[in-house]
């Protein structure tokens, strides 16, 4: 720690060339010395920020099996010295965007690590993996929320004092709409980001799935913000920054800030692997008590037992899901935004019952249904977002009472939110999932090769044998397919893709 507080600099070391989001399949690995003084370590790490850098790197690897460690297949981390005979950086990467970014290929030939520099204890590397991803996915959505606001800054500059067809920008309804929606949005971002916070330094919270949700949405939705900022610009907002200066003009580097913006839907893990995270702990608790039930490989004497335990549950949890009271005049403190409060609450009874539907209609399958439920967590994404931005416009207003432009904000969030929510309600379970996983089948078979004819492809044509650890799965070989059109293959517990 006084190094590394004197200024020397340090990486994480987690994601391979195969291993993104699926850290049980790590191939660099450790073995101890004979003399048991040290672990010898071999392999490769991909993306390791500020490896190319770093003077102490932490690195996730395999170790061997013990019955002292209860793993069995143990991921231990290792404080790892780069000036160490056999750590080479094999290659500095470079992106679309974070150009001013520390960030390479490590690799590990036979480096001599102390005993001493293990962490935690052998089989603890994950645990404390999963604490730093933690750590990620609050602080990505703390700098979406800033991008936003600088999105936000330039639009409605720019919206006011360009005049087209004798009027503002702003003042004709296509661009008053983005703009309208952007300003809503950014302050959504902002009461995420400060909840969250709250919540995290209360230190009383389990704030995964807070977490999860706050980068999983505060990304996806800073990315739409400066999108549409770009779009408010015009040719302005696709122009690089210095461009810009060169003839005088305010060089705000929108077009920068969208290509940075853009990895914070795939890092610290993707928005598909949180979906599949969120949706797993929301669906635990129905397996917890049912999951006997529905498996029809669970022998006979699991599924009475279960029978007797999911009816005693759900005759008190059902009817319970239904007599919530989201109604007048619940919540009324919160002025004009109780409606948006009330409405949160019946939507959170449905989404619940919804949860529990969809259990009895795939039964184990549910896992294997992916779309649906990316649905149900964008549902519940939303009604936190709502229920975090409705908080904070009270706060502010109380604090200031002669202000109540928070409410007004909140108001248009929540409105927009509610249409989004029940959209995703209307297509559950009536959609086109299968059809359109049959097409994504196709597509990989080579069914629409047709469609690719005239690139021109010599330099960049990707190599079918090619594997990627992106942390969204992609490169994975195709699973086998199941009747009902999804691959075979569960979500994963707890994503641990780290660029």
């Amino acid at each position: 720690m006084p190094r590394l507080a004197s200024g020397a600099l340090s990486a994480f070391a987690l994601t391979e060339q195969d291993v993104g989001s699926d850290p049980a399949n790590l191939s660099t690995h450790a073995e101890l010395s004979d003399d048991g003084e040290h672990w010898i370590l071999n392999g490769t790490k991909l993306w390791c920020t500020n490896g190319p850098r770093a003077d102490i790197i932490v690195v996730m690897v395999r170790t061997p099996a013990r019955e002292d460690v209860r793993s069995r297949k143990p991921i231990t981390a290792f404080i790892v010295e780069t000036a160490w005979e056999g750590v080479e950086v094999a290659q500095t990467c470079t992106f679309m965007g974070l150009n001013g970014l520390s960030n390479g290929v490590l690799t590990f030939n036979d480096v001599k690590v102390p005993k001493e520099n293990l962490l935690w204890g052998e089989g603890k590397g994950l645990k404390l993996a999963l604490i730093t991803l933690n750590t990620g996915r609050l602080s990505i959505p703390a700098f979406c929320a800033t991008g936003a606001k600088g999105a936000l800054l330039v639009s409605r500059q720019w919206a006011a004092e360009r005049f087209q067809w004798g009027a503002p920008v702003g003042k004709h309804g296509a661009v008053a709409q983005m703009l309208g929606k952007m300003t809503a949005n950014t302050f959504a971002l902002d009461s995420v980001v400060e909840l969250t916070a709250l919540m995290a330094d209360a230190k009383t919270f389990d704030i995964r799935l807070e977490a999860a949700i706050a980068k999983m949405w505060n990304s996806e939705t800073s990315f739409k913000v400066t999108d549409d900022a770009i779009q408010i610009r015009g040719g302005r907002g696709y122009e690089r920054a210095d461009s810009l200066r060169e003839r005088g003009e305010y060089p705000f580097p929108l077009e920068r800030g969208f290509r940075d913006s853009r990895i914070n839907m795939i890092f610290e893990g993707s928005s598909e692997i949180m979906r599949l995270f969120i949706a797993r702990e929301a669906v635990d608790s129905h397996l917890s008590v049912a999951g006997d039930l529905i498996d029809p490989k669970a022998p006979m004497s699991r599924r009475l037992a279960a029978l007797v335990r999911s009816g005693r549950h759900y005759a008190v949890w059902y009817p319970s899901r239904w007599l919530t009271w989201g109604r007048w005049p619940r919540y009324g403190e919160f002025g004009p935004l109780a409606k948006h409060l009330r409405y949160a609450n019946r939507a959170s009874g449905r989404l619940a019952r919804s949860i529990f539907y969809a259990m009895i209609r795939f039964g184990p399958g549910l896992e294997r249904k992916q779309a649906v439920l990316g649905r149900i967590v964008e549902i519940g994404a939303e009604l936190f977002v709502m229920v975090a931005t409705t908080v904070r416009a009270k706060a502010l207003v109380d604090e200031n009472p002669s202000d109540r432009s928070p409410y007004q904000l909140a108001d248009v969030f929540c409105r927009h939110a509610r249409t989004r929510i029940r959209e995703r309600f209307r297509h559950l379970f009536a959609n086109d999932d299968v059809v359109t996983y049959q097409v994504a089948q196709d597509a990989m078979k080579g069914t629409f090769e047709w469609l690719e004819e005239g690139l021109l492809t010599a330099d960049w044509a990707p190599q079918p044998d090619v594997g990627a650890g992106d942390g969204s799965g992609e490169g994975a070989p195709a699973s086998e397919e199941k009747p009902d059109g999804e691959p075979d293959s569960a979500p994963v517990r707890e994503p641990a893709g780290h660029a």
